[in-house]
């Protein structure tokens, strides 16, 4: 058992980015196994639970002329339109039947604001909209994150580069994650997280 200052962060396992799913990454369900085994050695285990109002402005069905995963400019940057994905309950919002939920300390949900996207764990894509997931690991003494999860080179490669800023000691389980690569996104997502210090196992 890792010691009361560590925490496993699991990202975004839910239906609609595993197989069969609106947005599935390849080998997504592949993972839930050994994240299952993995939560048993760690005193404290958080869900990340992507969570989009109908008609959410990422959602390519809302740009006319839009395919899904083409770019579009949004007030806070850019931003990748995705197919439909995750709505509020949803049978793809919900986590993979399999992952052990009972274990989590928290659940936090992100996405939920109709107006800006959220990849990363602790803040919308804005960089400075923030979830409320740094304060809960502050008061809980928490400093040190393992991460696993879905998408490796968009929610966990942007929780773990926050993570990271924040001062946070990171690693990421490469083992434990699984990459959507649109157009290189994987390369850039390691190299990004290296960079902000995050270590990739």
């Amino acid at each position: 058992m890792r010691d009361a200052t560590h925490a496993l962060l699991v990202i975004d396992v839910q239906n609609d980015f595993c197989p069969g799913g609106a947005l599935a990454v390849p080998g997504g369900d592949e993972i839930v196994p050994g994240i299952n085994a993995l939560m048993a050695e760690f005193p404290a285990v958080i869900l990340t639970q992507d969570w989009h109002p109908a008609g959410h402005s990422s959602f390519a069905s809302q740009h006319p002329g839009k395919a899904p995963m083409e770019m579009t400019e949004m007030p806070y940057g850019p931003q990748v339109l995705w197919p439909d994905h995750c709505v509020q309950g949803s049978d793809g919002a919900a986590f993979h039947a399999h992952l052990d939920t009972d274990r989590a300390d928290l659940i936090i949900r992100k996405g939920f604001r109709p107006g800006i996207d959220s990849y990363s764990a602790f803040f919308e894509n804005d960089h400075t909209t923030p979830t409320g997931l740094e304060g809960y690991l502050r008061t809980r003494g928490i400093s040190h994150l393992t991460m696993v999860g879905l998408a490796t080179d968009f929610c966990v490669n942007f929780s773990a580069v926050d993570a990271a800023r924040l001062g946070f000691t990171v690693e990421v389980r490469g083992d434990l994650s699984r990459a959507i690569d649109l157009n290189g996104s994987l390369d850039a997502a390691k190299a990004g997280m290296a960079e902000a210090g995050a270590t990739l196992i």
